[in-house]
């Protein structure tokens, strides 16, 4: 790692939507908890078994493998929106569809060994993106889904958005 700290985005950095998420990272430099975090994840799903991978807590709801594919699939799409924002991109970047993304993906048709594998590569993509950024990249924003927002904050909203759904995970389909 570069050692650079950006710090945590102050809130006028994104839209007050995120706060919740961006709040569940803990306050240490953002590139050390998102490795952190790809440790833990990498832990926890070599733990779960093919019968919980596919298992939905309810009949609309997405499995295992579905949340992770979400996951994979945000982290890609915001990944890309720090790369624009990074580089000085000035037109506004479209909103995605979560849902319309999971229904089209596929992802129960994959393994969890697959899917695991996908977010292990994705998050350290997302880990050398970000520790190339310089402190004036870090600053630099952009509008993605008619809200504002930096790179720094985007680094807050990958991790959070992550955090969340593991929680989801181990709470609604795991019962702990």
């Amino acid at each position: 790692m570069n050692g650079f700290d950006p710090g945590r985005p102050a809130e006028s950095e994104y839209d007050r939507y995120y706060q919740p998420i961006i709040a569940l990272v803990p306050d240490e430099p953002i590139l050390w908890a998102l490795e952190e975090q790809r440790h833990e994840f990498m832990g926890f799903l070599g733990s779960l078994d093919k019968a919980t991978a596919d298992y939905r807590y309810g009949p609309e709801k997405w499995s295992v493998k579905e949340v992770l594919g979400h996951v994979v699939d945000t982290e890609r799409i915001f990944g890309a929106r720090a790369l624009c924002f990074a580089r000085g991109e000035q037109k506004p970047l479209p909103p995605f569809e979560q849902d319309e993304y999971v229904r089209s993906a596929g992802f129960d048709r994959r393994s969890l060994s697959s899917l695991s594998s996908e977010f292990e590569a994705i998050r350290r993509s997302t880990e050398c993106l970000f520790d190339g950024f310089d402190e004036e990249q870090w600053g630099r924003g952009g509008v993605a889904n008619e809200a504002n927002m930096t790179v720094r904050a985007v680094a807050y909203i990958v991790a959070g958005h992550a955090a969340h759904h593991l929680a989801v995970i181990r709470e609604r389909y795991l019962g702990g």
